[in-house]
C-alpha cells in the first residue's frame, strides 16, 4: 500500500514523496523563535500557528504518537528571487496537491494529522483575529515548522531537495500516520 500511495501523491503532482518513520525526524522546539518572529504575519492570528496551535512540547508529543510520516514536496519556479506572486502561486499549488492527497490518505486511515507549508488557510481569514472558536477543528492544519520540524532535516532524511532560490521554492508537507 505504501508504493501505491507515494505514487498516488506524484501523479497528483508532488515532485518527489517518501514515507519515514516518525522516529527518524528532527524535531526541534527552538524553531518556535522563528514563528514568533511573526515575518509572516499570522503568530497569534491563525489557530494552527503558535502560539494557539499549542504548547511547543504538547505539539512535538502529538506527532510522536504516530509511527510514520509520508512526507512529499513540490517546487515552483520564480522569476526571480523576490518573485512574491510566483511565492504565492506556488504555494497555492502545494495546497491543491496536498488536498489531493488528503482525500487518498482519508479513504486509507482513520486518523492522521495533515501538516504543510504555511497557515492553515481552510478559512478565507481565521476566526482568531475576531476571538472566535475554530469553524472547522476537524480539518485544521498545522505547518512542520508549527510542530517544530526541522523541515531541511527532513528533506535529507528523505532524500529530496530543500531548495529556495532565485529561480525556485520548494514547499514541503507531511502525513502523520499509524
Amino acid at each position: 500500500m505504501e508504493k501505491e500511495i507515494l505514487n498516488k501523491c506524484l501523479q497528483y503532482g508532488a515532485t518527489k514523496a517518501a514515507i519515514v518513520s516518525v522516529d527518524k525526524i528532527t524535531f526541534d522546539e527552538k524553531l518556535r523563535a522563528y514563528c514568533e518572529v511573526d515575518k509572516c504575519g499570522h503568530f497569534g492570528k491563525n489557530y494552527a500557528c503558535p502560539p494557539l496551535v499549542g504548547n511547543v512540547n504538547e505539539v512535538i508529543a502529538e506527532a510522536k504518537r504516530y509511527k510514520k510520516a509520508l512526507v512529499y514536496q513540490t517546487i515552483s519556479d520564480l522569476e526571480h528571487s523576490l518573485d512574491r506572486k510566483g511565492m504565492l502561486n506556488g504555494m497555492r499549488y502545494h495546497d491543491k496537491v496536498a488536498n489531493k492527497i488528503n482525500k487518498e490518505i482519508e479513504q486509507h486511515f482513520d486518523k492522521h494529522l495533515d501538516l504543510r507549508a504555511g497557515p492553515c488557510t481552510v478559512c478565507k481569514e481565521c476566526t482568531a483575529v475576531i476571538n472566535e472558536a475554530c469553524k472547522y477543528p476537524d480539518k485544521k492544519r498545522a505547518s512542520l515548522e508549527a510542530y517544530s520540524i526541522n523541515v531541511s532535516l527532513l528533506a535529507n532524511e528523505c532524500n529530496m531537495d530543500y531548495k529556495y532560490n532565485e529561480r525556485m521554492v520548494t514547499y514541503f508537507g507531511a502525513f502523520l500516520l499509524n
